[in-house]
Protein backbone atom coordinates (compact mmCIF):
# COMPACT_ATOMS: atom_id res chain seq x y z
CA UNK A 1 0.00 0.00 0.00
CA UNK A 2 2.92 2.37 1.32
CA UNK A 3 4.88 2.09 -2.51
CA UNK A 4 1.87 2.37 -4.47
CA UNK A 5 0.81 5.52 -2.38
CA UNK A 6 4.74 6.71 -2.64
CA UNK A 7 4.03 5.83 -7.14
CA UNK A 8 0.99 8.18 -6.82
CA UNK A 9 2.85 10.96 -5.33
CA UNK A 10 5.46 10.99 -7.27
CA UNK A 11 2.84 10.68 -10.64
CA UNK A 12 1.38 13.69 -9.23
CA UNK A 13 4.40 15.55 -9.29
CA UNK A 14 4.54 15.60 -12.84
CA UNK A 15 2.47 18.55 -13.99
CA UNK A 16 3.85 21.02 -11.32
CA UNK A 17 7.46 19.70 -12.55
CA UNK A 18 6.29 20.66 -16.08
CA UNK A 19 4.46 24.16 -14.79
CA UNK A 20 7.91 24.74 -13.50
CA UNK A 21 9.90 23.62 -16.59
CA UNK A 22 7.55 26.13 -18.78
CA UNK A 23 8.24 28.54 -16.06
CA UNK A 24 12.12 28.37 -16.21
CA UNK A 25 12.42 27.90 -19.86
CA UNK A 26 10.40 31.28 -20.19
CA UNK A 27 13.00 33.12 -18.08
CA UNK A 28 15.08 33.81 -21.09
CA UNK A 29 12.46 34.81 -23.01
CA UNK A 30 10.89 38.10 -20.79
CA UNK A 31 14.28 39.38 -20.75
CA UNK A 32 14.53 42.33 -22.78
CA UNK A 33 16.86 42.95 -25.73
CA UNK A 34 19.17 40.17 -28.01
CA UNK A 35 18.17 36.70 -26.28
CA UNK A 36 21.48 35.39 -27.71
CA UNK A 37 23.31 38.25 -26.39
CA UNK A 38 22.13 37.50 -23.01
CA UNK A 39 22.96 34.55 -22.96
CA UNK A 40 26.26 34.97 -24.26
CA UNK A 41 27.08 37.41 -21.03
CA UNK A 42 26.67 40.68 -23.27
CA UNK A 43 26.68 43.77 -20.78
CA UNK A 44 27.07 46.64 -22.99
CA UNK A 45 30.02 47.72 -25.45
CA UNK A 46 30.86 47.29 -28.64
CA UNK A 47 29.91 43.86 -29.92
CA UNK A 48 32.48 43.27 -32.15
CA UNK A 49 34.96 43.42 -28.99
CA UNK A 50 33.78 40.64 -27.19
CA UNK A 51 31.82 38.59 -29.29
CA UNK A 52 32.91 37.41 -32.03
CA UNK A 53 30.01 36.55 -35.58
CA UNK A 54 30.89 32.81 -34.91
CA UNK A 55 30.42 32.13 -31.27
CA UNK A 56 26.61 34.48 -32.18
CA UNK A 57 25.78 32.31 -34.69
CA UNK A 58 27.03 29.24 -32.61
CA UNK A 59 24.63 30.62 -29.91
CA UNK A 60 21.82 31.47 -32.49
CA UNK A 61 21.66 27.80 -33.76
CA UNK A 62 21.83 26.44 -30.18
CA UNK A 63 19.02 28.77 -29.19
CA UNK A 64 17.11 28.16 -32.16
CA UNK A 65 15.85 31.73 -31.43
CA UNK A 66 14.12 31.54 -35.07
CA UNK A 67 12.57 28.44 -34.60
CA UNK A 68 8.82 28.36 -32.95
CA UNK A 69 8.86 28.74 -29.19
CA UNK A 70 7.26 25.22 -28.14
CA UNK A 71 10.34 23.77 -30.48
CA UNK A 72 12.66 25.55 -28.36
CA UNK A 73 11.20 24.65 -25.35
CA UNK A 74 10.98 20.64 -26.07
CA UNK A 75 14.71 20.75 -27.07
CA UNK A 76 15.70 22.64 -23.67
CA UNK A 77 13.76 20.66 -21.67
CA UNK A 78 15.39 17.25 -23.78
CA UNK A 79 18.58 18.40 -22.72
CA UNK A 80 17.81 19.64 -18.77
CA UNK A 81 16.57 15.78 -18.65
CA UNK A 82 19.89 14.82 -19.81
CA UNK A 83 21.72 16.74 -16.89
CA UNK A 84 22.81 19.86 -20.09
CA UNK A 85 21.63 23.09 -18.21
CA UNK A 86 23.63 24.88 -20.98
CA UNK A 87 27.05 26.48 -20.14
CA UNK A 88 28.06 29.38 -18.22
CA UNK A 89 28.92 32.26 -20.61
CA UNK A 90 30.94 33.80 -17.39
CA UNK A 91 33.08 31.21 -16.48
CA UNK A 92 33.58 29.36 -19.90
CA UNK A 93 32.03 25.95 -18.01
CA UNK A 94 29.08 23.89 -17.96
CA UNK A 95 26.14 24.92 -15.77
CA UNK A 96 25.78 22.05 -13.95
CA UNK A 97 29.29 21.63 -13.00
CA UNK A 98 29.41 24.76 -11.48
CA UNK A 99 26.25 23.85 -9.46
CA UNK A 100 27.32 20.60 -7.92
CA UNK A 101 30.74 22.50 -7.16
CA UNK A 102 28.68 24.73 -4.92
CA UNK A 103 26.29 22.22 -3.61
CA UNK A 104 28.16 20.46 -1.27
CA UNK A 105 28.91 23.82 0.62
CA UNK A 106 24.75 24.38 1.01
CA UNK A 107 24.09 21.05 2.21
CA UNK A 108 26.52 21.26 4.89
CA UNK A 109 24.67 24.49 5.89
CA UNK A 110 21.43 22.80 5.75
CA UNK A 111 22.18 19.45 7.33
CA UNK A 112 24.00 21.87 10.45
CA UNK A 113 21.08 24.18 10.66
CA UNK A 114 18.30 21.17 10.65
CA UNK A 115 20.28 19.69 13.28
CA UNK A 116 20.84 22.12 15.52
CA UNK A 117 17.35 23.74 15.03
CA UNK A 118 15.82 20.01 15.77
CA UNK A 119 18.13 19.85 18.94
CA UNK A 120 16.49 23.17 19.76
CA UNK A 121 13.32 22.94 18.91
CA UNK A 122 11.91 19.39 20.05
CA UNK A 123 12.85 19.57 23.63
CA UNK A 124 11.32 23.31 24.04
CA UNK A 125 8.15 22.76 21.97
CA UNK A 126 7.62 19.19 23.91
CA UNK A 127 8.32 21.15 27.37
CA UNK A 128 6.12 24.61 26.51
CA UNK A 129 3.07 22.10 25.56
CA UNK A 130 3.53 19.84 28.93
CA UNK A 131 4.34 22.91 31.03
CA UNK A 132 1.60 25.42 29.59
CA UNK A 133 1.66 29.04 31.46
CA UNK A 134 4.82 28.37 32.97
CA UNK A 135 8.42 29.87 32.18
CA UNK A 136 9.26 27.32 29.73
CA UNK A 137 6.06 27.64 27.71
CA UNK A 138 7.24 31.80 28.02
CA UNK A 139 10.55 31.24 26.54
CA UNK A 140 9.35 29.10 23.86
CA UNK A 141 7.10 31.44 22.99
CA UNK A 142 9.58 33.98 23.01
CA UNK A 143 12.32 31.99 21.29
CA UNK A 144 9.33 32.02 18.11
CA UNK A 145 8.26 35.61 18.59
CA UNK A 146 11.87 36.50 18.19
CA UNK A 147 12.69 34.20 15.17
CA UNK A 148 9.62 35.19 13.48
CA UNK A 149 9.69 39.06 13.79
CA UNK A 150 13.56 39.50 13.92
CA UNK A 151 14.79 39.46 9.54
CA UNK A 152 17.55 37.14 9.31
CA UNK A 153 20.00 39.65 8.07
CA UNK A 154 19.60 41.78 11.21
CA UNK A 155 20.65 38.31 13.61
CA UNK A 156 23.68 37.40 11.17
CA UNK A 157 25.02 41.30 11.42
CA UNK A 158 24.44 41.52 15.24
CA UNK A 159 26.30 38.06 15.62
CA UNK A 160 28.97 39.18 12.74
CA UNK A 161 29.61 42.20 15.11
CA UNK A 162 29.44 40.14 18.13
CA UNK A 163 31.65 37.40 17.85
CA UNK A 164 33.80 38.50 14.32
CA UNK A 165 34.77 42.04 15.07
CA UNK A 166 34.01 42.43 18.70
CA UNK A 167 35.52 39.11 20.13
CA UNK A 168 37.45 38.05 17.02
CA UNK A 169 36.40 34.84 17.65
CA UNK A 170 35.12 33.52 14.69
CA UNK A 171 35.24 34.28 10.65
CA UNK A 172 32.84 36.23 9.07
CA UNK A 173 32.99 35.25 5.62
CA UNK A 174 34.25 33.02 3.19
CA UNK A 175 34.31 28.70 3.55
CA UNK A 176 36.69 25.89 3.45
CA UNK A 177 35.81 22.36 2.82
CA UNK A 178 35.79 19.77 5.83
CA UNK A 179 38.22 17.63 4.13
CA UNK A 180 40.40 20.69 3.92
CA UNK A 181 40.16 21.42 7.32
CA UNK A 182 37.59 19.89 9.65
CA UNK A 183 38.18 22.95 12.43
CA UNK A 184 37.94 25.77 9.91
CA UNK A 185 35.21 24.49 8.76
CA UNK A 186 33.40 23.86 11.68
CA UNK A 187 34.45 28.19 12.51
CA UNK A 188 32.95 29.25 8.96
CA UNK A 189 29.85 27.48 9.51
CA UNK A 190 29.25 28.60 12.88
CA UNK A 191 27.37 31.81 12.34
CA UNK A 192 25.46 31.02 9.31
CA UNK A 193 23.99 28.14 10.66
CA UNK A 194 23.20 29.89 13.87
CA UNK A 195 21.19 32.07 12.06
CA UNK A 196 19.31 29.57 9.52
CA UNK A 197 18.92 27.00 13.07
CA UNK A 198 16.97 29.87 14.77
CA UNK A 199 14.56 30.76 11.88
CA UNK A 200 13.92 26.87 11.63
CA UNK A 201 13.35 26.44 15.02
CA UNK A 202 10.54 28.87 15.64
CA UNK A 203 8.37 27.49 13.15
CA UNK A 204 9.24 23.95 14.35
CA UNK A 205 8.44 25.32 17.97
CA UNK A 206 5.47 26.56 17.12
CA UNK A 207 3.79 23.37 15.58
CA UNK A 208 5.37 21.02 18.29
CA UNK A 209 3.99 22.73 21.10
CA UNK A 210 0.38 23.33 19.23
CA UNK A 211 -0.31 19.73 18.13
CA UNK A 212 1.16 18.54 20.88
CA UNK A 213 -1.72 20.70 23.30
CA UNK A 214 -4.51 19.06 21.04
CA UNK A 215 -3.10 15.66 21.40
CA UNK A 216 -2.79 15.42 25.21
CA UNK A 217 -6.81 16.42 24.89
CA UNK A 218 -7.42 13.20 23.05
CA UNK A 219 -9.21 10.32 24.50
CA UNK A 220 -6.13 7.70 23.71
CA UNK A 221 -3.95 10.29 26.19
CA UNK A 222 -6.82 9.61 29.04
CA UNK A 223 -7.10 6.25 28.29
CA UNK A 224 -2.49 5.42 28.43
CA UNK A 225 -2.83 7.35 31.53
CA UNK A 226 -5.53 5.19 32.99
CA UNK A 227 -3.95 2.07 32.32
CA UNK A 228 -1.16 3.43 34.61
CA UNK A 229 1.73 3.97 31.61
CA UNK A 230 4.17 6.27 33.04
CA UNK A 231 4.11 10.42 32.06
CA UNK A 232 7.19 9.66 30.03
CA UNK A 233 5.93 6.69 28.28
CA UNK A 234 2.42 8.55 27.29
CA UNK A 235 4.29 12.09 26.22
CA UNK A 236 7.22 10.22 24.06
CA UNK A 237 5.51 7.01 22.44
CA UNK A 238 1.99 8.11 22.16
CA UNK A 239 1.56 12.07 22.04
CA UNK A 240 5.17 13.14 20.44
CA UNK A 241 4.43 10.75 17.90
CA UNK A 242 0.67 11.96 16.89
CA UNK A 243 1.85 15.31 16.92
CA UNK A 244 4.28 15.20 14.33
CA UNK A 245 1.86 14.63 11.71
CA UNK A 246 1.65 18.20 11.15
CA UNK A 247 5.08 19.20 12.16
CA UNK A 248 6.34 16.77 9.12
CA UNK A 249 5.06 19.08 6.49
CA UNK A 250 6.75 22.47 8.24
CA UNK A 251 9.67 20.30 8.51
CA UNK A 252 9.64 19.31 4.60
CA UNK A 253 8.93 22.75 3.25
CA UNK A 254 11.55 24.29 5.80
CA UNK A 255 14.00 21.91 4.95
CA UNK A 256 14.13 22.55 1.19
CA UNK A 257 14.17 26.41 2.03
CA UNK A 258 17.17 25.88 3.52
CA UNK A 259 18.67 23.96 0.42
CA UNK A 260 18.22 26.94 -1.73
CA UNK A 261 16.83 29.90 -0.37
CA UNK A 262 18.95 30.89 2.27
CA UNK A 263 20.29 33.54 -0.39
CA UNK A 264 20.60 36.87 2.26
CA UNK A 265 22.17 34.89 4.73
CA UNK A 266 25.14 33.10 2.03
CA UNK A 267 25.43 36.69 0.49
CA UNK A 268 26.00 38.02 4.18
CA UNK A 269 28.48 35.53 5.24
CA UNK A 270 30.01 35.07 1.17
CA UNK A 271 29.19 31.86 1.76
CA UNK A 272 29.47 29.91 -1.54
CA UNK A 273 26.69 28.02 -1.73
CA UNK A 274 23.72 27.83 -4.30
CA UNK A 275 21.72 30.85 -3.24
CA UNK A 276 24.89 33.23 -3.11
CA UNK A 277 25.64 31.36 -6.68
CA UNK A 278 22.27 32.29 -8.28
CA UNK A 279 22.44 35.99 -6.61
CA UNK A 280 25.80 36.32 -8.36
CA UNK A 281 24.58 34.98 -11.59
CA UNK A 282 21.67 37.64 -11.50
CA UNK A 283 24.13 41.13 -10.61
CA UNK A 284 26.60 39.29 -13.56
CA UNK A 285 24.13 38.69 -16.00
CA UNK A 286 24.61 35.19 -16.09
CA UNK A 287 21.47 34.07 -17.12
CA UNK A 288 22.43 30.40 -18.36
CA UNK A 289 23.08 30.04 -14.61
CA UNK A 290 20.16 31.88 -12.94
CA UNK A 291 18.38 29.36 -15.43
CA UNK A 292 20.14 26.14 -14.20
CA UNK A 293 19.95 27.33 -10.49
CA UNK A 294 15.85 27.74 -10.32
CA UNK A 295 15.18 24.95 -12.05
CA UNK A 296 17.77 23.20 -9.80
CA UNK A 297 16.07 24.59 -6.24
CA UNK A 298 12.48 24.18 -7.40
CA UNK A 299 13.70 20.44 -8.21
CA UNK A 300 14.72 20.16 -4.79
CA UNK A 301 11.76 21.69 -3.02
CA UNK A 302 9.50 19.35 -5.15
CA UNK A 303 11.66 16.00 -3.90
CA UNK A 304 11.72 17.25 -0.19
CA UNK A 305 8.04 17.89 -0.32
CA UNK A 306 7.35 14.53 -2.12
CA UNK A 307 9.66 12.98 0.77
CA UNK A 308 7.47 14.62 3.46
CA UNK A 309 4.25 13.16 2.17
CA UNK A 310 6.04 9.84 2.02
CA UNK A 311 7.07 10.52 6.11
CA UNK A 312 3.03 12.01 7.14
CA UNK A 313 2.18 8.36 5.35
CA UNK A 314 4.37 6.44 7.60
CA UNK A 315 3.89 8.34 10.53
CA UNK A 316 -0.30 8.07 9.36
CA UNK A 317 -1.04 4.93 7.94
CA UNK A 318 -4.78 6.03 7.06
CA UNK A 319 -3.76 8.60 4.59
CA UNK A 320 -2.54 5.86 2.00
CA UNK A 321 -5.97 4.43 1.89
CA UNK A 322 -7.65 8.06 2.04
Amino acid sequence: MLIRYSIRRLLETIPTLFIISVIVFSLVLLIPGDRVLVMLGYSGGDIADVISKEVYAAMEIRLGVNDPIPLQYVRWLGRALQGDLGTSPLHAIPVMDIILARLPATIYLALASIILGTLIAIPLGVAAAVKQNTWVDHLANGVVLFGLVTPGFWVALMLVLLFGVYLGWLPTFGYTAPQDDFVEFLRHITLPTIVLALDFASNVIRFIRTDFIEQMREDYVRTARAKGLSERLVIWKHIFKNSMLATVTVLGFDISRLMGGSTVIESLFAYPGISFLLLQSIFNRDFATVQGVVIFIALMVVFMNYLADILYALLNPRIRYE
